[in-house]
């Protein structure tokens, strides 16, 4: 086999869904098939389906007392509304099949694009991809789009161990169905029980391009403007209009006027009592995050981002869309069913999903388990709120992550040290009626990929339109220096703040050092006025301020001196919610050369500008495999060209 094939126009002879194969710990080499493509939900070979008491049945059943259900594996049924909806596939399935292999070895993914009109790419979620940024699998920036029709082949080790996925990263591709788990274990891997869990939002009228122009343009209910919904601190929502959640491809529509449901099925966890099992559970929603619980049993956090955490016990925790979270679940109740329960954080909506935890001789039955009462003598800890508390009467109590530690065995974070290091404030807002931006500046991608194509034009941000308490449109980026201590201050203060964002950076992960979070009031729990350790410069007015150029408010702050930092045991991560009118400050080491985005991993966010590049020592970059593709911008000149030059 070639080192690397870039390959357009696959042998059609090869059958790609059969050579994708799980790979053991003796392997040096992994190779896989991945075909994307749109299907339907609710159809299995042309034949509608539609659901009944958690089975499926084809669509002129009328007795399903007496008929035989549809196998729901041969089905993509979301949340079970008869309407087939479109939906992205990964070979036929949603979520796409788990790709699972040994820390250490080398990936090859043959990725045949088989989309009718669109382009694509596949990013690898938390994965460094040391030594070949190219890979990376963004569009325009580490590589030019799969075209229809063409097969791209990404090579790459696998590190760091842990829970990853990956994920179309172009436009809206990602919610629509294109994702699947990434599953890297360590060499010496014993077996283990464990789960992976998907969770997503879905609207079953539109697909998340059409819910993203209707965001932008105008979304409407009947002749009603949409209202947005609100969190318990007070944090207004993106208009999004949620009908169901997803737990790896299946849920159920609850009837928002009389809160019964179409009887969808659901997904089906099965354990074994007396043992424990690892769920990897993987944010891959366009907006909302869901807290997650399982009646009767306790969560036992031991990892985020696929990286080690010194295990913390919780009745549930938050994630975020581009999150993802390892928990111990210990099977020593009764032989029964349970339910794994994931509502939104909507304080006036009734937003949620389910699944089954059920053990082992439970009969094939819906559970009647009841979720655990907080009260003041059993009090409920949830892990990773983007706020502080819960109004007292909710008698539940926040461990935010700046609270969790890493596990003992992680590396120590590097210190910052004077003339070694450097310090970035980036604010991440939405100031009025201006797109979503990193200090004011709307991100627009380069028309080529622009690694490995950089001496081609890019949008510059040295224009008039940029500066102070304003918003531009340019393609944003900073160079970090390579060998430095890379300390970034994420804020989320001034006009543009609102609800948190989760922030994720390509290439790197990086230690939590410290989060500040705003002033709330101690009875509603609402969100009152920001943390002012940060200045936002600017307007001298902090809620008209855009906060374009904060600095630390004491000036001693600077060069590494910021007091409360975790400098002992921070957690490590490459996806951070930042708390609305707070700020996180985190730090890595620049030993990783590339081009590397960073942006909020909420869909429409994403896509309006809330994005940046990070330029790590692009001269020690090697240059990309020999024949790797390239791309460009048709040349405006040419349509003034002569017949004669033609």
């Amino acid at each position: 086999m070639a080192s690397w094939l870039f390959i357009f126009g696959f042998v059609a002879a090869m059958n790609t869904l059969a050579l994708c194969k799980h790979c053991t710990t003796v392997d040096t080499t992994c190779e896989f098939f991945l075909e994307v493509d749109h299907r339907l939900t609710m159809m299995r070979n042309g034949d509608l389906v539609y659901p009944k008491d958690g089975k499926i049945y084809k669509y002129d059943v009328i007795d399903t007392s007496n008929a035989i259900p549809v196998n729901v594996e041969d089905v993509i049924t979301a949340d079970g509304w008869e309407n087939p909806r479109l939906t992205g596939a990964v070979n036929g399935k949603m979520p796409g099949p788990p790709i699972i292999v040994y820390e250490g070895q080398t990936v090859i993914v043959h990725v045949t694009n088989k989309l009718i009109n669109e382009g694509l790419t596949i990013h690898w979620h938390g994965l460094f991809q040391k030594g070949t940024p190219w890979m990376d699998g963004v569009p325009f920036v580490t590589q030019c789009p799969i075209l229809p029709g063409q097969t791209f082949t990404y090579r790459f080790k696998a590190e760091p161990k842990g829970t990853h996925w990956y994920h179309s990263h172009l436009g809206t591709q990602r919610t629509i169905g294109i994702f699947g788990a990434l599953i890297i274990r360590q060499s010496k891997y014993s077996k283990e029980d464990e789960h992976t869990m998907f969770i997503t939002d879905y609207n079953h009228d539109m697909d998340p391009l059409l819910a993203y122009i209707k965001d932008k343009y105008g979304l409407y209910e009947g002749r009603t403007p949409f209202s947005r919904s609100m969190s318990v601190d007070g944090t207004e929502f993106d208009k999004f209009q949620f009908h169901s959640g997803l737990i790896n491809g299946r849920g159920r529509f609850y009837d928002p006027k009389t809160g019964t449901h179409n009887g969808a099925p659901l997904e089906v966890f099965n354990v074994y009592r007396g043992r424990s099992y690892r769920f990897r559970v993987i944010g891959a929603g366009s907006m909302l995050a869901f807290r997650i619980s399982v009646d009767h049993h306790s969560i036992l956090l031991v990892a985020s981002d696929g990286h080690d955490l010194e295990p913390v016990k919780v009745e549930s925790f938050i994630i975020n869309p581009g999150e993802s979270f390892d928990f111990i679940l210990v099977a020593d109740k009764a032989v029964s069913n349970y339910w794994i329960r994931a509502h939104t954080l909507e304080i006036d909506k009734n937003h949620r999903t389910e699944a089954i935890l059920r053990y082992d001789g439970a009969p094939i039955s819906e559970p009647t388990t009841s979720r655990m009462t907080c009260s003041a003598s059993s009090r409920c800890l949830v892990a990773n709120c983007p706020y502080l508390l819960y109004p007292p009467s909710h008698y539940t109590d926040c461990l935010t992550f700046n609270d969790l530690n890493g596990a003992s065995w992680n590396e120590p974070p590097p210190r910052f040290v004077r003339r070694q290091s450097e310090e970035h404030f980036l604010n991440f807002g939405i100031p009025g009626d201006n797109p979503a931006s990193v200090n004011g500046k709307a991100f627009q991608s380069p028309t080529v990929s622009a690694l490995t194509q950089p001496t081609e034009r890019i949008f510059s941000c040295d224009v008039p339109t940029c500066g102070v308490d304003r918003v531009c449109t340019c393609t944003h980026s900073i160079d970090i220096t390579y060998g430095n201590v890379v300390q970034l201050v994420f804020t989320n203060m001034g006009l543009g703040k609102g609800q948190p964002h989760p922030i994720h950076l390509h290439g790197h992960a990086f230690y939590v050092m410290k989060m500040g979070y705003g002033k709330y009031d101690n009875i509603t729990a609402k969100n009152i006025g920001e943390n002012l350790d940060v200045n936002c410069g600017g307007n001298m007015n902090r809620d008209k301020s855009y906060c374009n150029k904060a600095t630390w408010s004491d000036l001693s702050w600077l060069g590494g001196n910021v007091p409360g930092l975790n400098e002992e045991r921070p957690p490590l991560k490459d996806t951070l919610i930042v708390p609305s009118g707070g700020y996180a400050v985190v730090r890595f080491r620049a030993d990783n050369p590339g081009l590397w985005i960073m942006h909020c991993h909420m869909e429409v966010h994403n896509i309006e500008g809330m994005s940046l590049l990070i330029k790590e020592s692009l001269k020690l970059v090697p240059p990309p495999p020999k024949g790797f593709p390239s791309c460009s911008n048709f040349p405006k000149a040419q349509i003034y060209l002569s017949e004669e030059e033609y």
